[in-house]
């Protein structure tokens, strides 16, 4: 039996399937992908299907993913973990450069906190080391944000196994954000020391941006026809099987992708089919 629960920085408990907010806004990460209402809809939707994680940024819109989890959900109910990144400003459609200054960090820390409507955010997440920043600087900026009880736990995105070990001889890291999927294992070395380490990985783009729901290799659609499912639900079955620390956060504006993501927590792969999977990359 697959754990289907997490504990976040060791003392969150969440279920490991959540949900991405990119699906909500537009293209490039930039403006609104459809109405308001439809968006507050999917997320109250995912939470009434046992959503525990959130996992948003403040540049996704810019900001507009952050009020659209406010309006939906606030006042969160008890065990919701809300999720979000700084460090990034997004000043286009898929244009966006990194801003990790303290006061930086700081002021986005805080617009974060207005704009979700809470005095602490659970997990906050850099979502790019700045190259023009000493790492230390940046990680000291986030670690007095924790001290100073505006964030609880310090989560990295996009980071090398060598950051990462940097990293915690500095402070504490309750999550890593780096790409991994079924065809994708470029983070291999990042998720071995995350097991190491008892730190949460989320994997972004856990269906390759949507090929893993399109993708015919004859191993994914035979495993998928087996269990009468489709080949992302497959795939996200298989990143849960994979890794104990792994907590997908597949993003998606419709309702109906939704619940086919979320109930990939039901599906149990044999040993054979896992194998047959893990040969894929």
């Amino acid at each position: 039996m697959v754990n289907v629960v997490l504990d976040l920085g060791g003392e969150l408990p969440v279920r490991r399937l959540g949900l991405g907010t990119g699906g909500l806004v537009g293209p490039g990460y930039w403006g609104p992908r459809g109405g308001r209402a439809e968006a507050r809809a999917l997320l109250a939707e995912a939470v009434e299907r046992g959503v525990t994680l959130i996992d948003t940024a403040d540049n996704y819109g810019p900001e507009l993913a952050e009020e659209l989890i406010a309006e939906a959900l606030h006042p969160y109910r008890a065990g919701l973990v809300v999720a979000t990144k700084g460090g990034v400003v997004r000043t286009g459609p898929d244009q966006w450069h990194a801003a990790g200054r303290p006061e930086q960090l700081r002021a986005q820390c805080e617009a974060s906190l207005r704009r979700l409507r809470v005095d602490r955010i659970d997990l906050y997440q850099l979502h790019r080391f700045d190259p023009a920043v000493p790492m230390a600087e940046q990680l000291g900026a986030l670690a007095r944000l924790r001290e100073a009880g505006l964030i609880r736990h310090i989560g990295l995105d996009t980071v090398t196994a060598a950051q990462l070990r940097s990293a915690l001889e500095s402070t504490p890291i309750a999550s890593v954000q780096n790409p991994y999927n079924l065809l994708d294992r470029g983070s291999a070395e990042v998720l071995a020391l995350c097991e190491a380490q008892g730190i949460a990985f989320l994997p972004y783009y856990p269906l390759d941006s949507g090929a893993l729901t399109r993708e015919s290799a004859a191993a994914l659609t035979s495993v998928a026809a087996a269990h009468g499912a489709s080949t992302g639900r497959i795939a996200l079955a298989w990143l849960l099987h994979h890794s104990p620390v792994l907590c997908p956060t597949p993003g998606t504006g419709s309702l109906l992708h939704l619940a086919e993501n979320l109930d990939a927590a039901t599906v149990r792969l044999t040993a054979t089919e896992s194998a047959l999977l893990d040969a894929l990359a």
